[in-house]
């Protein structure tokens, strides 16, 4: 199994409640589960192609609950990446040199056998995780912006962290409140307004998530 490592931040938006239902092994809020997530990858090596600085994203779509499988997905590699750092996130990204369940992209492709051909677009970031306040743009296929949950009687910024010790894809997240517009792809998210999402540090290796 070839070594591999990415240390970076996440930014996730799903069609689910606040919180994610997913996190506490319940099944989604309307049954179905579409999201769009962004890397931005810090530091990052697989083998000997170095990742650092890059980015990349990913839409899915899955008729039911994620471990029901028979799900699309589609990937978006960085317009910077190198045919070499581009063919090596998409390993990484696609689950493999990954223990079985070890990384949330090992599931994901598991459960989505309908793999979309993987595109190249230019990436463009602002995210600032104690704020939960986030805009991702991946050019010509989608955007996130992200807030934080507003406090259901104030409207004030309403804080809360998810910690998973034996977690797939993070140890910790920020919850926020999230909303992907699709313009391109293969993929069309049609449900994401307004509803979950999560910053998080990742750090990932092929034997699952690093914890401090």
């Amino acid at each position: 199994m070839k070594d591999w490592r990415i240390q970076g931040r996440e930014l996730a938006n799903c069609n689910c409640n606040f919180g994610c239902p997913c996190q506490f092994g319940v099944l989604p809020s309307d049954g179905t589960c579409e999201a769009a997530v962004f890397y931005q990858i810090e530091k990052g090596h697989y083998g000997d192609v170095q990742l650092d600085g890059l980015m990349a994203a990913g839409t899915y779509k899955w008729p039911g609950a994620i471990h029901e499988g028979q799900g699309e997905m589609q990937l978006i590699i960085d317009a910077r990446a190198t045919p070499e750092q581009a063919a090596a996130l998409e390993a990484i990204m696609t689950g493999q040199d990954t223990n079985e369940m070890a990384t949330m992209w090992f599931v994901f492709s598991a459960m989505a056998p309908n793999r979309h051909p993987t595109l190249a677009a230019p990436m463009h970031v602002e995210m600032d995780m104690d704020e939960r306040k986030g805009r991702v743009v991946v050019d010509g296929v989608f955007e996130i912006d992200a807030v934080p949950i507003p406090n259901i009687v104030t409207g004030d910024p309403h804080r809360i962290s998810i910690n998973l010790p034996h977690g797939f894809e993070f140890a910790r997240a920020e919850m926020a409140k999230g909303s992907t517009t699709t313009m391109g792809g293969a993929i069309s998210l049609a449900k994401n307004s307004s509803t979950h999402a999560h910053f998080a540090d990742l750090h990932l290796t092929g034997t699952g998530v690093v914890r401090a």
